[in-house]
């Protein structure tokens, strides 16, 4: 029975240990000058008073030892007590200090639920979390990157955790199956094609511990698209055909794209979002819709449909119960 008491004890964070040794300590001493010097001492919480004003080296001086063996008991208290209450203070220092290194070295589990998960540090990642955290400061992130030494962005509501994101443990260590997304990016550091080999195995390591989560992955070839809708990815971003579009189109037309990056822009602060089709509206058509929709202060844009994306589509073009409205909202 001692040995397992003992071994439990010595398991305890040193702090924890030195505070119960401390309090023993006081305890002790406390009583015991209560029963040497029951006059200048005359309860039991006088003297743990004492015991703790003497250790803590303040001495108030409102109970003091008057006999030699008091003063005696005293001067012990003070040798021992107040050692093990420094090295209490100083563990307990040095423990707040090692958890907050802990959580700017990212080595430290995220606990929260509902959150959403970026893998990846590169400019882009900056601009998402900037975005999301200027739009929603009670936004929570979890930052996954294994180039990184410390968090990058500390002052937000971001945490940071260092290591290879397609390793299971890494993924655990931010609470991959409460999480509410998933934003895997390419990595920069790399080829396109091994940044999307990388990409999609994230995704697999990501879906094979929590499948129900939406993930949106960074896909920089068109070859890899198909394999990343296999692994599972519920949205694809190919950003290279973004960048081609502007760049082919300023060739011919500067103002066309200056307006595209415009528009891109203005819909960045507002709500672009997908509707589902409500019975009301089942059969009507697209311009019937639109004219519906605008005096609401609602732009349509286009319609979903399974796999096919249809922006102002020719007229007739009728509603059906599985489209999805395309629109934009004020805020």
């Amino acid at each position: 029975m001692p040995y397992h008491f003992f071994n439990s004890f010595f398991r305890l964070p040193l702090f924890i240990r030195v505070l119960i040794i401390a309090l023993i300590v006081i305890i002790l001493f406390g009583s015991f000058i209560h029963v040497i010097e029951p006059k200048q001492f005359p309860t039991l919480f006088d003297g743990i008073w004492w015991a703790i004003i003497t250790a803590s080296t303040v001495g108030y001086g409102d109970f003091v030892p008057t006999t030699i063996s008091g003063r005696i008991t005293g001067i012990a208290l003070i040798f021992v007590g107040a050692g093990f209450l420094a090295t209490y203070f100083v563990g307990l220092a040095t423990a707040a200090v090692t958890k907050q290194n802990e959580l700017l070295e990212g080595k430290s589990m995220f606990k929260g639920k509902d959150h959403l998960i970026v893998i990846g540090w590169n400019e882009r990642t900056r601009e998402i979390l900037h975005t999301l955290y200027s739009n929603n400061k009670n936004i929570t992130i979890a930052l996954i990157d294994e180039t990184l030494e410390k968090n990058p962005l500390p002052h937000m509501n971001v945490h940071f955790i260092q290591g290879r994101s397609n390793l299971d443990k890494v993924l655990m260590k931010a609470n991959i199956f409460d999480a509410k997304k998933v934003i895997i990016t390419a990595d920069p550091n790399k080829g396109e094609l091994q940044a999307d080999m990388s990409s999609i195995i994230t995704l697999l390591a990501v879906k094979g511990l929590n499948r129900e989560v939406q993930c949106i992955v960074e896909i920089l070839t068109s070859e890899q698209v198909a394999n990343a809708k296999r692994a599972g990815a519920d949205e694809i971003v190919q950003t290279n055909i973004l960048t081609s579009f502007v760049i082919i189109n300023s060739i011919s037309s500067q103002q066309l794209v200056t307006s595209f990056l415009d528009l891109l822009n203005q819909l960045d602060r507002r709500n672009l979002s997908f509707k589902p089709s409500v019975p009301e509206i089942i059969d009507m058509t697209f311009i019937d819709l639109s004219s519906m929709l605008l005096k609401e202060g609602i732009l349509l844009l286009g319609i979903k449909r399974g796999e096919e994306t249809w922006l102002n589509p020719p007229h007739p073009f009728t509603i059906t119960d599985q489209d999805q409205l395309i629109v934009i909202m004020n805020e």
